[in-house]
């Protein structure tokens, strides 16, 4: 079977992380995040966004069926 380079060096990093972190996401997430923001790289600030629920969302309608149809073409 032939060798692939790219899914080596992943294989390679991945068990690295996996040594420092173990199965912990989070830390190795919130350690890559210091490490960005120590390096100065910008980082965004994405805010919370909020799903706002129309009547159609509410009863037994479907979104599509409360809306209008297009005009026709004449």
């Amino acid at each position: 079977m032939l060798k692939n380079p790219i899914l080596e060096e992943l294989y390679r990093v991945r068990s690295q992380i996996q040594a420092e972190h173990g199965e912990h996401l989070a830390a190795y997430l919130h350690d890559e995040f210091e490490r960005l923001v120590a390096g100065g790289h910008p980082v965004a600030q994405i805010k919370q966004r909020t799903i706002r629920c129309t009547g159609a969302a509410k009863s037994d309608v479907s979104a599509m069926d409360s809306q209008s149809s297009p005009p026709r073409d004449q």
